[in-house]
């Protein structure tokens, strides 16, 4: 029997308390730009390396980390949720300013799933995101549900959480984002139903939605195709951002 095993992460650590896994792009070639991808609720960042691996040989730096209350970064989910994907995204910028030249070494993406998903639409201004896919993402109203209703597994500060989805909403972030994004969604997720995304590219003035028919809320993030539509439009709008400076 052969084994293969998938390339393992250029590097790993831990930042501000959250733990991460960094993919390089090959040497040889200077890289256009980053993307930080954020997992969803009760996952990690090991469940994004398939994608993580994509994006690298595309000539993306790509970071992962494991949210508060998940993976190796232990604790609870709070309310600093926002400042911890400001303080990776800030630290995946300053990993590409070491292997990218001119304008490419500022260029950032947010890749999130599900809550991910919701967190990179919402963080998306405010980390100066020149692009984002959001794979089924969760809203506010559904990630305060699940809360109440103890759907999730992780720890968490829930009074903080309910609080930080009081003052963010995905709807509102979603209708002033001015940069290109790309939501993805299964048509047969029962998790976060199909009419949130459509809601969503309905009020982004740059949204690309993309449906899969049937599937479930875990198809899309590692079926190997969609995969590479969501890399390919990650590349193409980091270039023309770049190309406009």
């Amino acid at each position: 029997m052969r084994v293969v095993h998938g390339q393992p992460p250029s590097e790993t650590g831990r930042h501000h308390g959250l733990a991460w896994a960094r993919f390089d792009p090959d040497p040889s070639r200077p890289a256009h730009g980053a993307v930080v991808i954020l997992h969803g609720a009760d996952s990690c960042k090991e469940n994004q390396f398939d994608f993580a691996r994509t994006a690298a040989l595309a000539g993306l730096v790509a970071v992962g980390f494991d949210a508060r209350g998940h993976g190796e970064t232990g604790g609870e989910l709070d309310g600093r949720v926002l400042d911890d994907v400001a303080a990776m995204c800030d630290r995946a910028c300053g990993w590409l300013a070491g292997l990218a030249d001119g304008p490419a070494a500022a260029r950032l993406a947010l890749r999130g799933s599900s809550m991910g998903g919701y967190l990179a639409l919402v963080t998306a201004a405010e980390v100066g995101a020149d692009a984002v896919v959001a794979v089924c993402p969760a809203g506010d109203e559904g990630l305060r549900r699940g809360l109440r209703e103890g759907r999730f597994a992780f720890a968490v500060d829930r009074p903080a959480v309910e609080l930080l989805l009081d003052r963010h909403g995905v709807h509102a972030a979603a209708a002033g984002l001015d940069v290109p994004l790309l939501l993805m969604h299964a048509t047969g997720d029962l998790s976060v139903p199909v009419e949130q995304s459509r809601e969503l590219a309905a009020l982004a003035p740059q949204a690309k939605l993309v449906e899969m028919p049937g599937g479930h809320h875990q198809s899309i993030q590692h079926d190997g195709e969609l995969t590479g539509v969501s890399v390919r439009f990650l590349t193409r709008a980091l270039r023309a951002s770049a190309d406009r400076l």
